[in-house]
């Protein structure tokens, strides 16, 4: 099958459709990392504002590693599962600890991280190294089932997989540089973005290397190289794992080559087409009945309100606004607190036991501990 007239109309609406968010002006694999966790759950506008002060707050991998644990619930409160806060604090700490605060580049060695799965780390790959895989999520689904399964229900991701790998971009030679700084770890750091024809036309506005630095390259229209500027980036340092990062890049890109597709010209980049999927599929959800709902992975998640996971989010916050004033919650305020909240509501009492087995759950997951009957976050 040709997709050349599908990918055309797609990098074509990409540029009309472009959103310039903030972590779309970095290469940096730490603040990339965090918009894509954020973004699973939460509305665009919502988290440009929060992925702000969580840099504020947490501004590099190694400053959320040492963070405590109540320090980094506190921070992800209003944003959806507080599990994916204790992954993310998880996966830092295994970042710092197994390759000095060097983002690996590897789906094997990403997905290994705690919370991150296979269109996280594709996100990472694509956003912060430019290098080609499968990236699968809502709004690519949405894009692949519009286009190339109009009204054929339940269609699983097995068959949009292969069709997610032929139309995304092989980088070839010059996206690898890219991601490995022209044979140098500096590269991990990431090129700055600037205002490439908002990252879908092109190399950065600045084309000189900063301070004398051997910066990233990107491959010209008759594929030489064009150097791009740097931004000193906040998840990574320039020393580490340099030959084993190296190493797996190469290999992964020499293993993948074959099943992607030939760029159209030298601005056709893995991290500019899953732009445009995205801006594409985002604008087809508002403007025709959502597609995605025809693909066999959809689920409509179960109501919040009066739910279990209402519950443990209740208990959570209330356990950090304990620790905020030095204190511990028992058994018996968590009850009658929740049944206020219950009744207030108009929904039943909450048991005993039911709350009980959610600070179970919560202790169990590293959320919190007991000790003498007093609940606290861990």
């Amino acid at each position: 099958m040709n997709m050349d007239p599908f990918r055309t109309l797609v990098r074509t609406e990409g540029v009309r459709l472009y959103r310039d968010l903030p972590w779309r002006r970095t290469h940096d694999p730490y603040e990339i990392w965090l918009s894509e966790v954020m973004l699973q759950q939460t509305q665009v506008a919502r988290v440009e504002t929060r992925w702000a002060e969580w840099l504020d707050r947490f501004p590099s991998v190694f400053a959320l590693a040492e963070a405590g644990t109540a320090e980094v619930l506190a921070a992800w409160q209003g944003m959806g599962y507080n599990r994916r806060a204790l992954a993310l604090k998880a996966a830092a700490e295994e970042v710092v600890r197994t390759y000095d605060g060097v983002f690996p580049t590897g789906v094997k060695e990403l997905t290994a991280l705690p919370g991150i799965g296979p269109a996280t780390a594709q996100g990472i790959r694509s956003f912060a190294f430019d290098l080609p895989g499968v990236y699968l999520e809502t709004n690519v689904r949405t894009v692949l089932l519009h286009h190339l399964f109009p009204d054929v229900p339940s269609v699983p991701d097995k068959e949009l997989v292969p069709l997610v790998r032929a139309t995304c971009p092989d980088g070839g030679a010059c996206v690898l540089e890219n991601a490995l700084g022209g044979g140098d770890a500096h590269g991990l750091m990431g090129a700055s973005g600037g205002n490439d024809a908002h990252g879908l036309m092109g190399g950065s506005a600045d084309g000189g290397a900063r301070d004398g630095a051997s910066g990233p390259v990107r491959c010209d229209a008759r594929g030489g190289k064009g150097g791009v500027g740097r931004v000193p980036a906040r998840g990574v340092v320039s020393s580490g794992v340099r030959g084993e990062a190296r190493g797996e890049a190469r290999d992964e890109a020499r293993d993948e080559v074959n099943p992607f597709a030939t760029p159209q010209d030298a601005q056709d980049t893995p991290r500019a087409w899953y732009y445009a999927m995205l801006d594409y599929g985002a604008y087809l959800k508002k403007t025709v009945p959502n597609p995605s709902r025809r693909a066999k992975a959809y689920t409509r998640q179960s109501r919040f309100e009066g739910s279990r996971r209402q519950k443990r989010a209740e208990i959570v916050r209330q356990l950090l606004d304990a620790q905020m004033h030095g204190e511990g919650r028992d058994l018996a305020s968590l009850v009658t607190s929740l049944n206020a909240l219950e009744q207030a509501a108009g929904r039943s009492a909450v048991e005993r036991d039911l709350v009980s087995s959610i600070l179970e759950d919560l202790a169990r997951e590293g959320f919190c501990r007991e000790q003498g009957g007093v609940w606290r976050i861990a």
